[in-house]
């Protein structure tokens, strides 16, 4: 076990950009004890503050050793390099076509004087044909018209080169993204061509509104749980500058109280279903083009500017931007780096990659705070976990790491409602037993770390 983990502090030692605040070295803490009934042992290892805390719990593995793990990491296309001084013309990058679909090559050419040519188009995916009518041409140049090996033969450059200009690849077989590697080759030279067969997805447009009106655009959603009375706070002051707006609320409350606002939905869910649960449940209800998140104990003023972060959207390729919350302009980057068969590690580090153009309050960050303007479809994409019920926000941005554009920005702020430490009675015990529900507990903490392991293949993280 000692060797185990001297391997996982190995890691960080030759990544000394990246220091260890925080180490999950998960697998082998998954093998560390099977004695006599299987146990999975969990390890969590915390540094805060120079304070070093060793949690250990157990559990029944059960057919968790089951579960596949040692699946590599797989990149989206092999990396082509083009052979240097080739008389071979070809296109290297960018041809795309809808699956069973048939386009023009563009770009085949051969740049040598020789007495005889002899070149060959070959495909996986797909087959060639030529729009030269070949009627006119002797029928020992072309061969393999509609077939998936496609070879002129001739002693005429000229001729060749006019039918490699109006060479067709027709797409055989469907998948919405697949790839072809055509090998475009004449003697010893050989050329790789990749081809992008990929179906668009359908477009979704929303309907801006005839006066194109922030509500048209932006949904405002929550999650409610034991205090209505900090929720009612926040939408009276939302009504102060957005009257007409939307608002979903996802409420797990136990005793239930309907909120008497013509512009508010209000769904109940079962008692203390969850953070996530509730996070998917508001988001699936809105049907405006973005929707921003906001925790149900904040406060809008006069700086809460959701058409800023509207611009934003509007005007970059970001999914996601988030804001400030009462001059807490929380941001986070998390860095992939790749591990073997035993999973990779995650790095958390505070701030950003950089600026966004023509924003200069905004920058490029990998996660943002509970406050965020994001684009409807594109979250629902990635969805929030409905098994993390308590604590929860890391998670979703982990989940969405290669998937959505995050951006974040510190000129639109919103305020955050003050504790009360005046309030007695029912309106203290209230208080009490939400903070209850504020702290994970030790299963919770195991099933994160499990999460992290087999859904998200990590058998690192590391904080700082």
């Amino acid at each position: 076990m000692l060797s185990g983990f001297l391997k996982e502090l190995e890691l960080a030692k030759n990544y000394p950009q990246l220091p260890v605040h925080y180490l999950v070295p998960t697998k082998r803490l998954l093998q560390m004890a099977v004695v006599g009934t299987l146990l999975l042992c969990l390890t969590f290892y915390l540094t805060v503050n120079n304070l070093y805390v060793t949690q250990v719990t157990s559990m029944g593995i059960g057919l968790l050793f089951s579960v596949q793990h040692n699946v590599s990491r797989q990149h989206s296309h092999d990396i082509l390099i083009a052979t240097p001084n080739s008389p071979l013309g070809y296109p290297a990058h960018g041809i795309q076509v809808k699956p069973l679909h048939t386009i023009q090559l563009p770009g085949l050419q051969v740049n040598a004087d020789l007495q005889n040519y002899a070149v060959t188009l070959e495909a996986s995916l797909g087959t060639f044909d030529t729009l030269v009518n070949t009627l006119d041409i002797s029928n020992n140049v072309v061969f393999g018209r509609g077939e998936k090996q496609f070879v002129i033969r001739t002693s005429d450059q000229n001729l060749l080169n006019h039918i490699l200009r109006h060479i067709t690849y027709t797409s055989t077989v469907y998948d919405i993204d697949s790839l072809d590697i055509i090998k475009f080759t004449m003697d010893q030279h050989e050329a790789k061509i990749p081809v992008s067969i990929r179906q668009p997805p359908m477009i979704h447009l929303y309907d801006p509104g005839a006066e194109q009106k922030i509500e048209s655009l932006v949904t405002i959603t929550t999650k409610t749980f034991l205090r209505y009375d900090k929720l009612k706070t926040l939408i009276s002051s939302i009504r102060q500058y957005y009257p007409d707006i939307k608002i979903i609320v996802a409420d797990d409350n136990n005793v239930t109280e309907k909120i008497e606002d013509k512009n508010v939905e209000q769904y109940f869910m079962p008692f203390g279903k969850g953070w996530f649960a509730g996070r998917n449940l508001a988001v699936s209800q809105v049907t405006t083009k973005y929707f921003l998140w906001v925790d149900d104990d904040f406060l809008f003023t006069a700086d809460t500017k959701i058409e800023k972060l509207v611009n934003v959207l509007e005007s970059t390729n970001l999914d996601v931007v988030g804001g400030n919350v009462n001059g807490n302009h929380f941001s986070f980057r998390l860095l992939l780096q790749d591990g073997g068969e035993e999973g990779d590690c995650l790095h958390w580090r505070g701030g950003s990659y950089r600026g966004i153009e023509g924003f200069p309050k905004c920058v490029l960050t990998g996660g943002v705070v509970n406050f965020f303007l994001a684009h409807t479809d594109r979250v629902l994409s990635v969805g929030f976990d409905p098994k993390l019920q308590r604590v929860a926000h890391t998670e979703f941005f982990v989940d969405a790491l290669g998937r959505l554009r995050v951006g974040s920005c510190s000129d639109v702020v919103v305020g955050h409602q003050k504790k009360d430490q005046s309030v007695s009675g029912a309106m203290a015990e209230q208080a009490k037993k939400y903070n209850s529900f504020r702290t994970d507990t030790k299963e919770q903490v195991k099933m994160k770390l499990t999460l992290y392991y087999f859904k998200n293949r990590l058998s690192c993280f590391t904080k700082h």
